[in-house]
C-alpha cells in the first residue's frame, strides 16, 4: 500500500534573490482547495519567497491562466491547484489530461510550473492529499516549482559566451541614433 511507503523529499532550495510564485487554484472543490494553497504558500514562504493567489473556475483554466501571467506578468514560478474527482462521465478524462498536457507543454517551453492539479476517484483520497499533516500536494507542488526556479538561475547564469552577452539590447537602425533599448 503506497500510504505504508517511505519516500525522499530533496531539501528545500536556498535563494539569493527572492523568488516571486504566482498560485492559480480552481476552488471546485473549496475545502480541499484551501488547504492546498495553504501548502503552497507555507512552502513559499520557508524558502524567503512571495507569493500571490488567483482563482479559475476550473482546472482547465489554469494552464491558460499562467500562460497569461507569463505573457502580462513578471513571476518566476507557478504553482498549479485543483482537484478533479472522478464522476459519471469521460469528462474527468479529458480535464486530467488536459489541463495536465497543457502544463507540461509549457514547462518543456522553459515555464517553472508545480502541478498540485489533484486527480483522484473520490473524496476521501483528495482530503488526504490535501491535508496539512498528511501529503499535502500543494506544498509539494510549491516545492517542485521552487527548485526548478533554482536550476532555472543556476544554468541561466552561465557565462559561456554565446549568443547576448550583456543584459543591453542594441536597436537597429541610425548608428548616432540610440544604443540600447
Amino acid at each position: 500500500m503506497a500510504a505504508n511507503e517511505q519516500h525522499y523529499t530533496l531539501p528545500l532550495p536556498e535563494f539569493d534573490t527572492p523568488v516571486k510564485v504566482l498560485i492559480v487554484v480552481a476552488p471546485y472543490y473549496k475545502d480541499i482547495a484551501d488547504q492546498m494553497v495553504a501548502g503552497a504558500k507555507a512552502m513559499i514562504e520557508d524558502c524567503g519567497g512571495t507569493w500571490e493567489v488567483v482563482e479559475v473556475p476550473g482546472a482547465l483554466e489554469v494552464p491558460t491562466a499562467i500562460r497569461l501571467a507569463d505573457r502580462l506578468a513578471n513571476f518566476d514560478a507557478y504553482v498549479a491547484l485543483g482537484c478533479v474527482i472522478r464522476g459519471e462521465t469521460t469528462h474527468y478524462d479529458t480535464v486530467c489530461n488536459d489541463s495536465s498536457r497543457a502544463l507540461q507543454l509549457m514547462g518543456l517551453e522553459g515555464l517553472c510550473i508545480g502541478n498540485g492539479i489533484l486527480t483522484v476517484e473520490n473524496r476521501t483520497q483528495a482530503e488526504v492529499r490535501a491535508e496539512a499533516q498528511g501529503q499535502n500536494k500543494g506544498g509539494g507542488a510549491a516545492a517542485a516549482a521552487l527548485h526548478l526556479v533554482a536550476l532555472s538561475r543556476k544554468w541561466g547564469r552561465s557565462g559561456k559566451g554565446v549568443g547576448f552577452t550583456s543584459d543591453a539590447i542594441r536597436l537597429a537602425g541610425d548608428a548616432k541614433g540610440p544604443a540600447t533599448a
